[in-house]
């Protein structure tokens, strides 16, 4: 733990990613997208846009910003049409490319849940059904570049398929999803420099391939930078359960390795041709070396590498600023260096030798490059808190809320208020603020005992069900109340998000809260009009313990709390109190009459500018986390 403390803590002293006076790059950047490509009626379903657009989604996730989800909607509304069918997208085609921009369309689809979006998911996922495969099982990269596996293929295709087998609880595809990577690793894998050729040919009939192994004659940058983006994306929704996981782990910790061996030691870049730093005409190139910045900081973030790679991601994230960034006289940001295209047969006939990968234009906002940039810079910032939280379990109750449906596929699924829901209901949001602070995330399905809560640092009770929600209605007993108040006596951080009246439970809840010196009233105010938001606006004075950041925030329909010793109003409205704290024990328990920190008000899609209820979030966050830390040296 201290050497992880030390590699991030050097990580921040020496990384300049963001100037005092200015945004951080990642929106500086996506300012620059928006600015390029501003015109949504020339709109393209193009594998580049759909790098640009996961950029887009990383910085609305990390701002709460309406304008970025907003800039990914128009975008794809103007290829989806209400029937589904995709402009510019031809199924037929089986090009692997034409599934990247199938991560955006689920992600509205997660978000807004519409049916055209979901039409226009089964296309492409029809496609991946029925894509053409070498004999071992290999999508081939287009049906008109027979017999052939691209590294680049991984990233256009298998992020989506595994994003869609998360989404509809499809577990078996994630065997599919396994063998793409694992193939290229057995068929395209250097052993003597453990980096990958960029394609592989099982026929060995294409001019470009070697008669022996099918192989191209060249390691391109770009190419090896989207395999190991597309590892670290799938790992993101693989399950735990599922052997092969261990399998893309070992792939990708052997894979970094590499990268970092052909790290420049002096710029802290890549090349174009990645094993040839030293040969004529060859260039450090801006794209693969953002991706290869995005690979390692997510990886040691996510945990899939270790620590240590968190000091080659800065060394590679200061030399992009220092050699492709640069601001023009208007005051936009652009990035340089991108080389435009590299491939493998075709026509013209690109033959992959080191004279071809060398011949191709190098330009500046190349929308790959851009897109890779702002991946990179916002997983840069995202470990700026990651190890106030080092250590920690954030655990969701899933057992006194526990809400079931059917999904589009006819499966059962828990809902509302769950960490990987990402529609106006869902935790997403606020779980993403949990992973910025390094704090790892938990779901507990059964009551709460002193055994499964012990290994929980903060642990989070929302909206308990009442019979109308859930005909298995399950309380809050006696058992739960000594188990749960003991818990906080030892150091636990309780979070208690209810819900008005006729929407909430409160008898069984209240006698827990009693231990605390806490009562939810059985009411019901801030009822807003339609839109007329400042009805449930919220001003949160200076000096506020908690929300230190936010000033105006939006709750409505909130029941209002009593308290007495050891209990406290950390805010209070109108003479109403809002937020109550209590200290119990070496223990924190934190109430609010409002599930409040729901995607609905902390995603910005909904509310008007000035209401700050995704820094409310991140103050909740942070100072839950301190609390384990005040609690622990009690």
């Amino acid at each position: 733990m201290k050497r992880i403390l030390f590699i991030i803590i050097t990580f921040f002293a020496t990384t300049t990613f963001v100037n005092a006076q200015d945004q951080p790059w990642s929106q500086r950047m996506a300012s620059t997208a928006m600015k390029l490509w501003v015109d949504t009626s020339k709109a393209r379903w193009t594998y580049e846009q759909g790098v640009v657009l996961k950029g887009m989604e990383g910085v609305w996730l990390q701002t709460g910003d309406k304008k970025y989800f907003k800039y990914i909607q128009n975008y794809m509304d103007a290829l989806v049409a209400d029937d589904g069918t995709i402009k510019g997208y031809k199924k037929d085609d089986y090009t692997l490319d034409n599934v990247l921009c199938g991560r955006s369309v689920l992600l509205l689809y997660n978000v807004l849940q519409k049916e055209k979006y979901h039409k226009a998911l089964l296309q492409i996922r029809d496609q991946l059904s029925n894509q053409p495969r070498t004999t071992d099982g290999g999508f081939w990269h287009k049906k008109r570049y027979t017999s052939q596996m691209w590294l680049d293929g991984l990233y256009m295709a298998e992020p989506f398929y595994a994003e869609y087998a998360n989404t509809f609880k499809e577990d078996t595809d994630f065997n599919d999803i396994a063998r793409q990577f694992i193939l290229i690793d057995k068929h395209a894998r250097d052993a003597k420099t453990g980096l990958y050729y960029h394609g592989w040919d099982e026929s060995k009939s294409e001019k470009w391939a070697n008669p022996q192994t099918g192989l191209s004659q060249n390691i391109w940058g770009r190419a090896d930078g989207w395999y190991a983006m597309a590892l670290v994306d799938v790992l993101d929704k693989f399950p735990a359960n599922n052997p092969h996981r261990a399998e893309l782990l070992a792939i990708l910790n052997r894979f970094a390795a590499a990268i970092q061996k052909y790290q420049d030691p002096k710029s802290g870049l890549w090349y174009q041709i990645m094993d040839k730093a030293g040969a004529t005409g060859n260039y450090p190139e801006a794209s693969a070396s953002c991706m290869f910045v995005y690979t390692l900081a997510k990886g040691a973030r996510e945990g899939y590498l270790p620590a240590s790679y968190l000091a080659v991601a800065k060394k590679g994230y200061n030399g992009i600023l220092a050699k492709f960034i640069s601001t023009d006289a208007n005051g936009q940001v652009n990035l340089n260096g991108t080389v435009s295209v590299g491939g493998l047969g075709g026509k013209p006939y690109r033959d992959g030798s080191y004279q071809y990968y060398l011949s191709e234009k190098v330009v500046q906002n190349d929308p790959k490059g851009i897109g890779a940039f702002i991946q990179a810079s916002v997983e840069v910032e995202r470990l700026a808190h990651i190890n106030e939280g080092a250590g920690k379990t954030v655990t969701l109750d899933s057992y006194f809320n526990d809400e079931h449906r059917k999904n589009k596929l006819g499966k059962i699924e828990s809902y509302h208020y769950k960490w990987g829901e990402m529609d106006n209901d869902g935790f997403s949001i606020f779980g993403h603020i949990f992973d910025n602070y390094g704090v790892k995330k938990e779901t507990l399905f059964t009551g709460p005992t002193t055994q499964n809560l012990r290994k929980s640092s903060i642990y989070i009770i929302v909206d308990p069900d009442i019979p109308k929600e859930n005909p298995n209605t399950k309380y809050i007993e006696d058992a739960h109340i000594k188990a749960i108040s003991e818990w906080v006596h030892a150091g636990g951080v309780l979070l208690i998000l209810n819900n008005d009246t006729g929407n909430a439970e409160f008898k069984h809840l209240n006698n827990l809260m009693a231990k605390f010196g806490i009562q939810y009233n059985e009411d019901s105010r801030n009822h807003v009009q339609g839109a007329q938001f400042e009805q449930g606006a919220i001003y949160i004075p200076t000096g506020n313990e908690i929300f230190k950041t936010a000033k105006k925030v939006y709750i409505k329909e909130i029941s209002t709390l009593r308290v007495t010793s050891p209990a406290y109003s950390a805010l209070t409205d109108k003479n109403d109190v809002i937020v109550a704290v209590a200290k119990y024990g070496k223990g924190t328990v934190f109430a609010v009459g409002d599930p409040w920190f729901y995607n609905e008000y902390t995603d910005g899609r909904k509310l008007p500018y000035g209401f700050q209820n995704f820094e409310a979030a991140n103050d909740l966050i942070k100072w839950s986390v301190e609390q384990t830390k005040n609690n622990a040296s009690k």
